[in-house]
């Protein structure tokens, strides 16, 4: 595959992923001017509003997989710190919680630290094993054992959806074997970042054209079978021809877009739940049209963990 433009310090990959997903912006926002035009509608202003959204975050995430990747870790890092700051303002947490809250925030530098050196083990470990030790016993530390068991389920998972799932892009762009002379950890994550809000556009859609039958009526009643299925076959396909930016064969890329979906839907379950739980519509009001970090990247922070590990047991091991 040739580059668009040469003098670009880019490979060509990336060059023609960024292409077609300004290309699909530029489309979709003519069709939504012209459909508003033509026949306004509720609907099409969401969709209007949705899609200046993902100009604005397809800016954000092209910037974070092509510039340096210091420049990457960072930005990815604050992405975490602000996550976490979204789901703690809305916990009630005790006074005697403040201390290990700390505690948490410090992991990130920790965290990324480990993805920058591409220290794999490390990394692996550190929030699943030594935090969820580590952060229960501070807790026992403050002396304050009412409602504790509380905190130290809800801390450790915090971390879980606003560190380490969203470190792993981090880690595709340092890991050495996944950037060596056939695999380009910036492609990677430009592929996985592409699916995965290919999947959330793509279920949407299919939910608001046909959906019928509520899939999670207690949880998020927009969600349907309809806008489910559609959106997991249409990503899947997607996924398989966006293949030139892995090293991925036909069945494996089928495989790994189809998981991309589930596990997408999965992570937008969980944080609808815990939504519903907080009584909010959303974790914050950061994005026009979208809420706040976490309502963004829900699902990232639970398809990278498996988009990794996945390529690596398919391509490294």
């Amino acid at each position: 595959m040739n580059k668009i433009i040469n003098s670009i310090d880019l490979n060509a990959e990336i060059q023609w992923v960024i292409a077609i997903i300004l290309s699909i912006l530029i489309i979709a926002t003519t069709i939504f001017w012209v459909w508003n035009k033509l026949k306004p509608s509720k609907l099409v202003n969401e969709m209007i509003l949705r899609t200046r959204s993902w100009w604005g975050m397809c800016f954000i995430f092209l910037f974070a997989a092509t510039v340096n990747p210091i420049i990457t870790y960072i930005g990815l890092a604050f992405l975490s710190f602000f996550t976490l700051r979204e789901v703690y303002t809305l916990l009630e947490l005790r006074d005697s919680d403040r201390t290990t809250l700390l505690l948490c925030y410090l992991s990130i530098p920790i965290q990324y630290y480990f993805a920058y050196q591409g220290w794999y083990t490390m990394f692996l470990i550190f929030i699943p094993v030594f935090m969820f030790i580590i952060i229960p016993f501070f807790l026992v530390m403050a002396g304050d054992t009412k409602d504790i068991i509380r905190s130290m389920c809800i801390l450790p998972t915090s971390l879980m959806l606003g560190i380490f799932g969203i470190s792993h892009l981090a880690l595709l762009v340092s890991f050495p074997e996944m950037n060596n002379d056939n695999i380009s950890g910036k492609a990677l994550l430009l592929f996985l970042i592409f699916i995965t809000e290919a999947n959330d556009i793509m279920q949407y859609v299919f939910g608001k054209l046909f959906g019928k039958h509520k899939i999670l009526p207690k949880v998020s009643p927009n969600k349907t079978w309809e806008g489910f299925i559609g959106g997991v076959l249409s990503t899947t396909a997607i996924g398989y021809f966006m293949g030139f930016l892995t090293p991925l064969s036909s069945i494996e890329l089928i495989l790994i877009s189809f998981c991309i979906a589930i596990f997408g839907f999965m992570g937008d379950a969980i944080i609808s739940a815990v939504k519903r739980d907080f009584g909010v519509k959303d974790m914050g009001n950061t994005i026009p049209g979208h809420g706040g970090f976490l309502d963004r990247i829900d699902s990232l922070s639970t398809t990278s963990s498996p988009f990794f590990h996945l390529i690596y047991f398919l391509v490294i091991v």
